[in-house]
């Protein structure tokens, strides 16, 4: 019997919801129904989850952000899915692939028991029309394109098959088509909604439907009572499953903890680590520090402007910053240390890049002083050379604890004499346009990713933006090698090459490896995270029951 009321872990006020959702409606920019899954009983089981920033748009074909992945993870399904535990590939929509011998078609057996939320049936069709929409330039897509590499055409097999045909071959395809940004979506939908207003009214195969999205209040997603076709990793649904999801937004760090110690939230991820620590003693709540392969928290190096144009300055700054008392002061022992241009999680990390650059200020000293004729003024204790100082910019965006960091940095480079300004930029695309402009020596960037290909979009020569400006012909044929090989152990030893090339370079200064740090009612039973490490599965999620 289902009939005891469930838990509710946290309800948050509407205030004027009631006004704000007559107008959009009068717009047809809120989805209240579908009318097309089974029909379900009122939810007993709802969570609200806390989003730590608003996406400029909420679409995984068009735009990119990591926010959006943490909804639509579960109202998607994709081709195929990596387990989070062995990160190999598994079956997802698709039951079998087959990649010819060659490396340029890849062939995809489709499950044929399959209906999106609005009861379009899937198949072949329906990969091909997610793939039109993709590579469609006015799409814009920020993302998703980019994740089919060389993709060149589909060919429909029949209903249940489809290929995909590359233009040379291309290892990480099976990983892009793993991810929510090439989620497959109802035919249908994309027929009846022109992109604007898609993202509003987003239908998939996932376990959870798309009800309504009100920008910058809130979005609800609610079970589909028809899922049966999970990867192997979905635990099934039973009377405690949680049944709906009201995503809101906590924008301001110091709104998260108070959040989930009030009950206003029963899921919030970016927990400061302080917060964090302060948890970890609270029964009522609980910590699920979670790793993200990828790129560390980093800063590049301008190769391209005085001083870091230089091998040995920017060998010289690595070595003059204590990377370790950064990490204890900052992030209390819930990150790990960087040392190279992939997290120590990510497939094919290099564990050898950790002994290339230990702290050493002497070092860094005699680099400085002994190699690039840098010295101190009688009496002075900054670092001059030609009566110039040793001044540096460094661009830094608000978010991921850059702004902290970057501090960290500057005090202690300033204690041997090295001059460090701090220009903070409040968003991306602001981010963006520093780069563009080019007037820095460090900026920050990281991406998240668990295909070590994602070193091409920033080091290759030709990438755009090219974050460092740095262009090395062999390093460009070493990451096309490592993206044309599907030998695994080929791709480890080039990119092997790539991480300590990238590192004898000296191209970035990283600092710590990703951790979410996620705070969770403790009610709340199955939570985790796909590979990716920030989207959840919904799915997995029960209530315990109140004794």
């Amino acid at each position: 019997m289902r009939a005891r009321q469930g838990r509710v872990l946290a309800l948050s006020s509407v205030g004027c919801f009631g006004l704000i959702a007559c107008v959009l409606l009068a717009f047809g920019l809120i989805v209240i129904s579908r009318g097309r899954v089974s029909a379900a009983a009122p939810a007993k089981h709802k969570i609200v989850y806390g989003l730590t920033l608003m996406p400029s748009g909420f679409d995984p074909h068009i735009n990119s952000s990591s926010e959006l992945g943490i909804v639509f993870r579960s109202v998607y399904d994709t081709l195929l899915y990596r387990d989070p535990k062995t990160k190999e590939f598994v079956p997802g929509l698709a039951t079998r692939t087959e990649v010819s011998a060659d490396g340029l078609t890849y062939t995809f057996k489709l499950r044929t028991d399959v209906k999106f939320h609005d009861g379009t049936a899937f198949d072949a069709q329906a990969v091909a029309r997610t793939l039109d929409r993709v590579t469609n330039p006015d799409t814009h897509s920020q993302k998703a394109v980019f994740l089919l590499g060389p993709y060149d055409h589909y060919t429909i097999v029949d209903p249940a098959t489809i290929q995909i045909v590359l233009k040379q071959p291309y290892a990480p395809l099976l990983d892009g088509l793993s991810q929510v940004y090439l989620g497959i979506a109802s035919p249908t939908a994309l027929q009846a909604y022109d992109n604007d207003r898609y993202q509003f009214h987003q239908v998939g195969t996932g376990p959870f439907t798309m009800v309504d999205y009100i920008p910058g209040d809130h979005l609800t997603l609610h079970r589909n009572p028809d899922y049966k076709w999970g990867p192997s990793f979905y635990t099934a649904m039973t009377d405690q499953s949680v049944d709906e999801v009201t995503f809101r937004f906590f924008k301001d760090a110091p709104t998260r903890a108070p959040a989930l110690e009030s009950g206003e939230a029963g899921v919030m991820g970016e927990l400061s680590p302080t917060d964090a620590a302060l948890f970890t003693g609270n029964s009522d709540l609980k910590l699920y520090p979670q790793a993200i392969p990828g790129m560390p928290l980093q800063f590049f190096f301008n190769t391209a402007k005085a001083p870091t144009d230089q091998l040995e300055v920017r060998q010289a700054l690595i070595q003059a910053t204590n990377r370790a008392a950064i990490v204890d002061a900052i992030f209390q022992q819930f990150s790990p240390v960087a040392y190279g241009p992939l997290c120590a999680t990510t497939p094919f990390y290099d564990r050898t890049v950790q002994s290339i650059y230990p702290f050493d200020t002497a070092a860094a000293l005699k680099l400085l002083i002994g190699k690039q004729g840098y010295g101190y003024s009688t009496g002075e204790k900054t670092l001059t050379r030609n009566g110039k100082p040793l001044s540096l910019v460094m661009i830094v965006p608000p978010w991921g604890f850059h702004p902290e960091v970057a501090l960290k940095i500057q005090s202690q480079w300033r204690e041997i004499g090295i001059e460090l300004e701090l220009r903070q930029v409040a968003n991306f695309p602001a981010l963006l346009a520093a780069q563009k402009a080019g007037d820095y020596n460090l900026i920050a960037y990281n991406d998240y990713g668990v295909d070590a290909s994602l070193l091409s979009r920033v080091y290759r020569s030709d990438s755009a933006p090219n974050w460092t400006n740095f262009k090395d012909p062999e390093l460009d044929g070493w990451l096309d090698q490592a993206s044309a090989s599907i030998d695994p152990a080929n791709r480890g030893a080039v990119y092997s090459k790539v991480q300590h090339r990238i590192m004898d370079q000296a191209l970035l200064l990283p600092i710590r490896d990703y951790v979410n740090l996620n705070g969770a009612s403790a009610h709340l039973n199955g939570f985790g995270f796909d590979a990716y490490g920030w989207f959840p599965l919904l799915a997995n999620l029960t209530i315990q029951p109140s004794p």
